[in-house]
């Protein structure tokens, strides 16, 4: 198995309708859409771009304790949810209960990544698991995917839906299972299922439908391995991405070698690593002066991939 010598920066540019204006002092200021919104990012340790901007943000997230739980406050009173897209698939965006608003925008670079390997491969099956309210699953479907969507939460599934139906993908060929990850795993490891593409972002911590939990430093390594026995044998690919400061890009690849390993032969495939980061936009804000400080960027997931 071949692991690549050097780590891979996989940075996520603004577009449209998402941009990372600036950031500073633990927070980031970001463009969704027309809003302005301020997240905590306790990484952020320097200094803000635009200072005044900053107090015309339509919404802001104040932590209390872990940066995850808070509440929202807004000088704009918001919708329940408002239609972005990416690249051509289309989803909402909504304030939730948690800091982040329905989608995870760092996620743009390793969509775009598999985009492009499915493409290269019209019709492969591809198992997005905790796949959340489905952008993956969506870009995976518009590159020609037979995509499997597994969450346990339905009410991300009906998110997921909507944003199939938003996206003029309601009839793709996407089937939508609400059910704890790791038993669907183990039931299509049994049945002897197989699929060309795994995508795999668990969180940190999560609770089954019925009770059943996760936690991503006891429970990875047996998903990854189970994984890698769903791979048929002319596989494209499996991704990993992971949010935990204490996990890295090699330990993942690591991880990732190990399980595909078995794959001898000219499908042995190899295996890159690195983050995931956000670059600020590289455009001042309407009304503002180009800045002199270069673009910072932020380090946000760490990911390994194999590619048959």
């Amino acid at each position: 198995m071949n692991i690549s010598d050097t780590p891979t920066l996989l940075r996520t540019e603004a577009w449209s309708d998402y941009a990372l204006v600036d950031s500073g002092y633990g927070r980031k200021l970001e463009r969704y859409g027309d809003f302005l919104v301020v997240r905590p990012e306790p990484q952020c340790w320097w200094t803000p771009k635009y200072p005044d901007l900053w107090d015309r943000a339509d919404a802001g997230f104040d932590p209390a304790g872990d940066e995850d739980e808070g509440r929202w406050t807004f000088s704009r009173k918001p919708p329940e949810q408002w239609p972005l897209g990416w690249d051509g698939v289309k989803f909402h965006g909504r304030f939730t209960n948690f800091r982040h608003l329905a989608f995870f925008p760092e996620q743009a670079a390793n969509w775009a990544w598999q985009k492009q390997a499915i493409a290269a491969r019209p019709g492969i099956r591809v198992l997005n698991l905790f796949g959340y309210t489905g952008v993956a699953s969506l870009v995976a479907a518009s590159a020609g995917a037979k995509v499997t969507h597994v969450d346990a939460s339905k009410k991300a599934i009906g998110w997921a839906r909507d944003n199939a139906a938003l996206s003029g993908l309601a009839e793709a060929p996407i089937r939508w299972i609400c059910e704890d990850a790791r038993k669907y795993v183990q039931r299509e490891v049994k049945r002897g299922s197989k699929y060309e593409g795994i995508i795999l972002d668990p969180p940190k911590y999560g609770r089954g439908p019925t009770g059943e939990v996760w936690r991503l430093f006891e429970d990875l390594p047996e998903m990854v391995a189970m994984c890698a026995q769903l791979l048929s044998d002319d596989a494209a690919f499996l991704l990993l991405n992971a949010y935990a400061a204490r996990v890295s890009g090699p330990a993942l690849a690591h991880l990732v070698a190990e399980a595909v390993g078995p794959r001898n032969g000219p499908n042995g495939g190899k295996v890159d690593f690195g983050e995931l980061t956000l670059r600020e936009d590289t455009k001042p804000p309407k009304g503002q002066k180009p800045s002199a400080v270069a673009p910072r960027e932020i380090g946000l997931s760490f990911f390994a991939r194999w590619q048959g």
